[in-house]
């Protein structure tokens, strides 16, 4: 197989070749080690390299499962690998080897994915683009003066530059779909605890953390979330359950939704003319395809959730930080971490238990906001981003204040947070491109629980208005 016949499949394409004895898992890999050879020098998205390893695996013949033999990167944060470090972004746990895989491993690995690195992640994932201490800036393969999104940009670069057709991310306040929006990829965040984040972990960050994947095309992203949806034992909660695969929805007609136009953010900040323009298009799109689009948005308190999602990240952040320097033996210091995050870490000393408590009410009852203003709509429409991918620099964790740092966030990606409150499902859909070739995410919002409709709807403007050919000139 040569190189532009890899990437012209996605991933369960190269599997089905895979099983029709076409290709082998192993030539599949060297494709992809390959791929990411050349154009790392330029993105810098795989710092933890494990083609050993996944070379013995794909020699030996990957489980027979929807992606059997398809190359695979894991974001490298909190996601663990036996024998192998996570390191969160962060120079702190450089050495931090797990002794046990995480549940979703074990799910990719009983998928047929051979996984050969970790993707880049920013410290502990605290912001919406992948620069870090450690590794140094991941890049946009559209333009590598712009950032790959965050803070799963690693996988979303690997992903449009060819490494593999899909890879591992996680969201906790927009971080499939922000980088996603950036690098032209087709991004769903899951309802919140679809999928397991276990064995070490009963949720994150008090349920706004939800893991999946960034990925070329629909039915690739429906066949994962298939093999790693559901409830591991000992699960606090689960999301509800599905009538039927969501393979099975891609292609379904979705009907005539209701969909609601988010056009400003709630915070009301000022939105790039050509991502309105990007917006407008997509409406145009929808009502063309049978859709009713109206202007509407939920009645938020944006200010007693936003203070609850910064709180609840602190003391996540602190509380991991903390174990770690207690694994170590010695206290932590300012100079273990960015200065974002010891500014997270001395803000969680300054939140009491109850405080805490408070901010965990706040953020499940936006759900019960959401799910009230949803009885009316059946998805909510918005750009995913606030503006195209900005330059590489701008939004890192080197700053010291605290406040200025979200406001710089919220700046640029006013919208995502959202669903990452209330626990619904949301996509970051590739359809629109600015005039100078950057990519333009348009973000559909569900309601809880209902991945399968997002689904639907994704495919059938998918097959509207295609994306997977293309590609960055990289």
């Amino acid at each position: 197989m040569r190189q532009d016949e890899y990437a012209a499949h996605d991933g369960l394409g190269l599997a089905a070749l895979v099983r029709k004895g076409e290709v082998t898992p192993r030539e599949l890999l060297e494709l992809a080690i390959a791929r990411a050879n050349a154009v790392e020098p330029v993105i810098n998205a795989i710092p933890i390299r494990l083609d050993e390893r996944a070379r013995a695996e794909a020699s030996s013949g990957p489980p027979a499962g929807p992606f059997q033999g398809v190359p695979f990167l894991i974001k490298d944060l909190h996601l663990q690998i036996a024998g192998t470090p996570t390191t969160n972004g962060c120079a702190l746990f450089r050495d931090a080897l797990a002794s046990f895989d995480s549940t979703l491993v074990e799910r990719y690995r009983d998928a047929g994915l051979v996984t050969f690195g970790r993707s880049a992640s920013p410290e502990f994932g605290l912001t919406t683009t992948t620069e870090s201490a450690l590794f140094g800036a991941t890049r946009n393969p559209w333009n590598p003066e712009r950032i790959a999104g965050g803070s799963s940009g690693g996988a979303a670069a690997a992903v449009a530059a060819g490494v593999v057709p899909l890879a591992n991310a996680s969201d906790g306040g927009g971080s499939i779909r922000i980088p996603a929006a950036c690098c032209g990829l087709f991004g769903l965040k899951p309802t919140r605890m679809r999928t397991p984040v276990g064995p070490e972990r009963a949720e994150g960050w008090n349920g706004m953390t939800s893991i999946h994947a960034v990925s070329r095309s629909v039915r690739d992203s429906a066949a994962l979330l298939d093999a790693t949806a559901g409830a591991a034992p000992g699960d606090p909660y689960c999301a509800p359950p599905i009538e039927r695969p969501y393979l099975e929805e891609v292609g379904r007609d979705p009907g005539s939704l209701r969909i609601a136009l988010m056009r400003e953010p709630l915070g009301g900040t000022r939105v790039d003319p050509a991502v309105l323009d990007g917006l407008d298009r997509t409406a145009r799109l929808c009502e063309s395809l049978g859709h009713r689009v109206e202007e509407a948005s939920p009645a938020l308190d944006t200010r007693s959730i936003a203070e609850a999602q910064r709180g609840t990240i602190a003391v996540a952040v602190r509380a991991t930080l903390d174990a770690r320097a207690a694994a170590l033996g010695r206290e932590l210091s300012e100079a273990d971490v960015e200065p974002v995050t010891w500014a997270m870490v001395r803000h969680a000393h300054l939140i009491p238990g109850l405080q805490a408590h408070a901010a965990r009410n706040a953020i499940h009852g936006s759900g019960r906001v959401m799910a009230a203003f949803m009885d009316d709509f059946d998805a909510i429409l918005s750009p995913t981003l606030a503006a195209p991918p900005v330059e590489i620099g701008r939004l890192g964790l080197g700053r010291t204040d605290l406040d200025g740092y979200f406001r710089e966030l919220g700046t640029f990606s006013p919208y995502c947070t959202v669903a990452n409150l209330t626990g619904q499902p949301a996509m970051s859909v590739p359809l629109h491109w600015t005039q100078d070739g950057l990519p333009v995410g348009m973000m559909f919002a569900g309601r809880f629980g209902e991945e399968d409709l997002l689904l639907r709807l994704a495919a059938q403007l998918e097959a509207e208005q295609p994306w997977f050919d293309r590609v960055p000139d990289l």
